[in-house]
This record gives C-alpha cells, structure tokens and sequence, in this order.
C-alpha cells in the first residue's frame, strides 16, 4: 500500500479554506457561536475551523463523522441526522471521519468537549447539533436559489438534494446551487422548533444502509493493523506478569542475535522486540527472559480468595469505610419498620473486553523528530492524541492523528497505551513501528471489567411493598463498580441507601460494555426475583405491584410481556426468566428461554425477547443489531467469561481457557422491539448485556427451584448449585 495511501487522511485546515468548487459549510467553536460559522468568521478564525459538510457542483455531498465506527454503525447513524435536516439525497453522500479536534468536532460532557464514543454517546450527544448544522445549510441553499429565480423564499421547498419552486415547479440541484452561491457572511439561525417533524423524517427511522459494511466486506476497510509505511518495522511488548512491576534486565546479547530483530527498547512497563517481521517478532519474544523489580500492588493478589473471603469481611464489616453512591430517605427507619427483611450476596468475576482486533498502533516521526503521525482505531481520538502528545513531551499540534476503523472496542480503546509504545518505539529507534500485542500479552495486561461483590438488602412494609433498600458494592475500581445502581429509573423505591467499599489491588480495571450495569443489575434483579418467590408471587406481578415501576418500565414491561407470551406454560425442560435493563438514558425489559443439561452443568439460551425504549430510533435495523450483539455479548460473559488472578498474575492466556460463546451456542431466536416515542434518542448500544444475568439466573430458578449467585454461571457452578 502506497504511503499517501494507507488511510482517508483528515482535511486540513489549509485546504479547508481554498476548497473545491462547491460550497463548504465551516464549524467552530468559542463563546457566543453556533454550530455552522459563516466564510468571513472562517478567513480570520483559520486556526479554529473545520469542514463539516461540502456539496460539489457535481452533487456529491461529503459530511464529516465525528463518531468512531468500532462496528456499532455510529458512523453512519450519526451523520443521519445532518442528512436528514439537509434533506440530502443519501446515494450521494459520502462519510469521512473528523480529526481529532474536540474543540471543533466534539460534544460537550462533564464541562468539556469530547470525541470519546463510549457509554453510548455517539448518536444521543450529536443528534440535536448534527441536526442543526443540516437545517442551517439547507436554508443556505434555498436563500441562494431563492436569489437566483428572484422569488421569495417562502415559496420554495426541498426534495432529497434538490431546492423546488412550489408555484411553477422548477428546480436547481445542491450540486447546480452549489456552482455558483456561496455562504453567507452570517449562517442563517436555525431554532429547535423549525426542525423536522418526526412524520416527516425520510433518513431518520427509516432503513438505511451503513457507510462501513460495503468497505468491510470487499476489504477495503483500513483498520489500523492494516495501514503499511515505507521502511516500517514491527514491534510487540512484554510486559510484567506481575501488573505495573518495571523491567530491570533482559538476555538482551543472545536475542538481539536472531533473525530480523533490529532493537529490544526499554519501556517504563515493559520491554519491546523490534524485527523486521512480525514472524521474527514473536521468535524474538518467545526467546526474551525479562527480570522484573519487586513490590508492585498486585503482588500476591489472589482474585478468588479475595472474592470469596476479603470482600465478603469487608461487606460485613459496618465499620469499613464507604462512599455513599445515592441516599433518599430514611432508609433506617424502613428496616426498623419492616415487616420482612430479606438479604442476598452477589459475586462477579474480573471480565476481558476480548474485542477480536488485537490491540495494535502505527508510529512514524518525521526527519526532525518533532512531529509523530499515529495511526490507531480508538474510540477516544481527541484524547488519544493528547495523551500521546503528553507521553512524548510533545504539543498536541505536533501529533497528526489518522482514525481508523476498529475490530471492537467495548471500553477498552478509550485508552491507548499500546499506541503510545509505539510512538515511543519509533522515536527510540528513528523508523515506522508497528505495534502489536498478542492476544497473550492483552490478557496478562489487560483492564479488566472489576470483580466485585455486593450486599443486597429490602424491607417489605405490613403492605408487602418495597419500602427500603439497602445495597453495598465491594471491590477494586471506583465509579465502575456502581454505574448500574440507578433503582429510580425503573423502581419507585421510597428509602434507599447505595454505598460503595472500595479497596485496591494494583489490578488494571476499565470501563467495559455497560459499564457495572451487567453486575449489578445482575444482583438486583435476581433479589428482586428471589423476593417475588418469597412472597408467592409470579416475578412480573411482583414488581408491578411491589415495586410501583416507572411509567417508562411499566411499558417495556409490558410490551416483553406480550413479545414472549409471558405467561403461557412451556415445553418440559424450559422456564423463562425476566430483568429490566437500564443504560445510558434507556429502559428495556428483557426475558430469555433457557434449559439446563443437569449432567454437565451447562445453560443454553435459547430464545430471547427485549424491548426498549430508546426515544427516537435513529436507524431501526443498525439498532436492533446492536442490541442483538449486546444479547449474544451479554450470554457469552454470563455463561462463560472469567478472568482470575493469582500472585498477582492473570491465569488465562487466550480463547482456549477465556471461553467466548460459539456460533452454535447462540440462541436461537432474538426479538427485538422499540417503544414508539418521539423524544430525543437515547444510548442502545449498551442496553442489552445489563438483563442477562439476572434473566438467566431467575429462568434457572423457575426451572430447578435453585439460585445462582456468582457470575459468570460456569458448568462447575451449576452443578454445585443443583446439589445446594
């Protein structure tokens, strides 16, 4: 592959200006602006702008996408919105995607501008300014064919990429109006409510076909273990078995000896093998024996010990010290008042974000040592940049940033250490590098979704109704441990008290699909289960009675329960189990058909039912997709994903014993349905995986009268919870 040709570069900022003809619509950003800038702000603001959408004279429309495409289909759901208010011929359009410019490209999040597309952000946080942009660049056209005809611009309408006369029919193409006008000094102002209605969207809700899968299919698609430079090399790391501990020595004499390896560089973690080849690579790292200093925080640390007796003493412990999560109410009152008290413990394994690109970047410097280009699929580009900017010593400026496309993310890409040893690489060694960790090293240090443990308790009043929650998380990971505890999105519960004990273990954790929301609701809802059978209730009854759900959770509820006949009798050996979902500003409700092989101990998923509601649905089948995904994602970890730790090394090395779900394994069925609601959309791509737990542990229970309380449900587990 060419060196100019390894990837869909960014548009600069020079070329933004001189153009092509045609007409290009500017963005920036700074106090007092909108989303679209007029041609004058952008000749004296050039270090501050950036294309947004182009339309040439020959037709084709360019929109830029600030939305990593890690095969979630936010690349194209996100430019959808512009398309839509632009009333933009879709054939025509062609996506590239933003530079790493969160000034200009991002959203706002937590006081600052943001490119991360995780929690998922993407479509919800770029509607309304992507909308926006598209309705101001429509009026921009209109106006200029208004001038054109000399007519006045109430009597002008658009069809897809064609502004029409409505009195005498005629008709001017964006490519025709896009020869000869040009932008205004001023960008016309757009309000929230000259926007589409939603009955007369013709892109949003409406089938559209993704932007990346054409390319994906015909390889055409650059991922960033794709991209080749001239004179590259390659590299791997090998870093500490021990997390965080530091190399002191190598044999580095005898490896710098074999074929291809061109230099073995120090790391602060680790130490790199670079060759000439990555077959020369991995020779070179099979031969490398590292000795490692002493006393890093994860030495002795024991996983399951910690699991099964620390986090457990810690729980119990009313004096250990813990950070309140939610408080409301009198919660000691209600258990003072009650009249039951029931109380459950819940355990959950570390989890591998297991995406199937190995994690990998390209570095390259320039003669003079004060410029690198990265090339990376990252779902955090603005950081990204800013963070290997900050490991280099370099400006932000002096890093050129190339996005690619990436082979899963799930949290894990929102950090980029393995790019940034590239980049380090490179200047050590004054060549293109590129870095790949194999699938052994990712696993020895990987940021694991955190183990955790949690204490649940409820007092039911002399009504039976839930009237206080207790509910304590123990483990190793702040914020990522109580993200998923959010009872008022669904329950109404008067009296809640959310705490977390926290203690650390030097084990690298990080955000993973969904956040805590897989473990907790895992712990909440099979206590919730646990209690509708305590009570001699059916399940759904119980919390519609008990639990006074949300007008949002009745109607999921609802509609689950007529997607799975909820209440008819199944065939001999199958139970359905039930879970409400909760994530990034969606409700779901989830049910799934399971059977039990008693002998081995192994659960099968067989059917599943979820419905949602996510506000608007962008794009219906790339959303049903995605929770489909979440749904086989969300089984492959319940039944099967589990990392352990022991003398603070990881004991897994690949798929052989970090068991992923087979095709074969996967349910039969998935039913997906949407509640129709014409508000602002909400996150999907997160929204499934929450339900599976518990789904699947009170599916068990319904059907072997026994509960399951540490996740992920293993064969071994299974079995000694049918002979408990």
């Amino acid at each position: 592959m060419a060196d100019n040709a390894t990837i869909n570069t960014s548009i600069s900022r020079r070329s933004f200006l001189g153009g092509a003809a045609g007409l290009t619509f500017a963005v920036a950003v700074g106090p007092g602006r909108g989303w679209l800038i007029s041609a004058a702000e952008a000749k004296t603001a050039v270090h501050e702008i950036g294309a947004w959408v182009r339309i040439a004279s020959d037709d084709s429309i360019t929109i830029i996408t600030p939305a990593a495409e890690m095969g979630q289909g936010s690349m194209t759901g996100v430019p959808i919105a512009l398309a839509e208010e632009l009333d933009a011929d879709w054939s025509k359009v062609t996506l590239e995607m933003a530079p790493a410019e969160p000034e200009i490209y991002g959203y706002m999040n937590r006081g600052r501008k943001r490119m991360q597309i995780a929690g998922s952000r993407a479509v919800r946080s770029y509607f309304q300014p992507m909308r926006l942009a598209g309705a101001q660049a429509r009026k921009v056209l209109v106006q200029a064919a208004a001038e054109r005809w000399g007519v006045d611009v109430t009597t002008l309408t658009t069809e897809p990429s064609v502004v029409v006369d409505k009195v005498n029919g005629r008709r001017l193409s964006y490519g025709e109006i896009a020869g000869f006008a040009e932008v205004p000094a001023a960008m016309p102002a757009v309000t929230a409510d000259e926007l589409k209605k939603k009955s007369d969207f013709r892109l949003i809700g409406k089938p559209v076909d993704r932007h990346d899968i054409p390319e994906k299919v015909n390889g055409a698609a650059v991922f960033s273990i794709d991209v080749q430079l001239p004179g590259m090399v390659y590299a791997s790391t090998v870093h500490a078995p021990v997390q965080l501990a530091e190399p002191e020595g190598w044999n580095d004499a005898e490896v710098r000896k074999l074929k291809g390896v061109v230099d073995i560089v120090k790391l602060e973690r680790g130490v790199a093998v670079v060759a000439d080849t990555f077959e020369h690579v991995l020779a070179a790292r099979q031969a490398l024996n590292v000795s490692w200093t002493r006393g890093a925080a994860a030495e002795g640390f024991d996983s399951e010990r910690a699991l099964s007796e620390d986090y457990a003493a810690i729980a119990e412990r009313h004096e250990a010290t813990a950070t309140p999560v939610n408080v409301t109410g009198d919660v000691e009152a209600a258990f003072v008042n009650a009249a039951r008290v029931y109380k459950a413990n819940f355990r959950s394994d570390y989890g591998y974000h297991a995406q199937m690109e190995p994690l990998n970047g390209v570095a390259r410097f320039n003669e003079a040592g004060d410029q690198v280009e990265v090339w990376e699929g990252t779902q955090a580009p603005g950081s990204s940049r800013e963070k290997i900017a900050e490991a280099l010593g370099l400006q932000t400026s002096q890093v050129i940033h190339h996005q690619c496309y990436m082979g899963g993310g799930f949290g894990r890409r929102t950090v980029t250490d393995y790019t940034i040893e590239a980049a380090l690489i490179a200047r050590s060694i004054k060549r293109p590098v590129k870095m790949i960790w194999t699938r052994e090293e990712d696993l020895a240090y990987a940021m694991f979704r955190p183990q955790s443990y949690q204490c649940v308790e409820a007092a039911l009043d002399e009504a039976g109704k839930i009237s206080g929650w207790r509910h304590c998380v123990v483990g190793d990971g702040q914020n990522l441990l109580t993200a998923g505890i959010k009872l008022d999105e669904y329950y109404g519960i008067p009296n809640q008290l959310v705490e977390l004990r926290g203690t650390s273990h030097g084990i690298r954790v990080k955000h993973w699909r969904a956040v805590a929301h897989p473990p907790n609701i895992f712990a909440i809802e099979s206590f919730v289960d646990e209690m509708a059978a305590g009570e001699n209730m059916d399940p759904l009854a119980f919390r519609r009675s008990r639990l006074a759900m949300t007008p949002r959770a009745q109607a999921v509820f609802d509609l689950v329960e007529r997607m799975s006949d909820w209440g008819r009798t199944r065939p001999e050996g199958r139970a359905l189990g039930l879970s409400v979902t909760e994530r990034s500003g969606s409700v779901g409700a989830g049910v799934v058909e399971i059977s039990v092989d008693r002998s081995r101990g192994k659960i099968r998923v067989h059917k599943a039912w979820v419905a949602v509601d996510g506000g608007i649905i962008v794009q219906p089948e790339m959303a049903r997709r995605n929770i489909e995904s979440g749904v086989v994602f969300g089984i492959s970890s319940v039944l099967k994903e589990r990392a352990t730790v022991k003398e603070g090394t990881v004991m897994q090395s690949n798929f052989h014993d970090y068991q992923l779900l087979r095709m074969v394994e996967t349910p039969e069925e998935i039913h997906v349905e949407f509640i129709d609601r014409d508000s602002a959309p909400t996150g999907l791509g997160e929204i499934a995986n929450p339900f599976i737990g518990a789904a699947v542990a009170n599916a068990f229970h319904a059907l072997t009268g026994k509960r399951l309380y540490h996740m992920p449900f293993t064969p071994e587990r299974v079995r000694q919870a049918l002979e408990a």
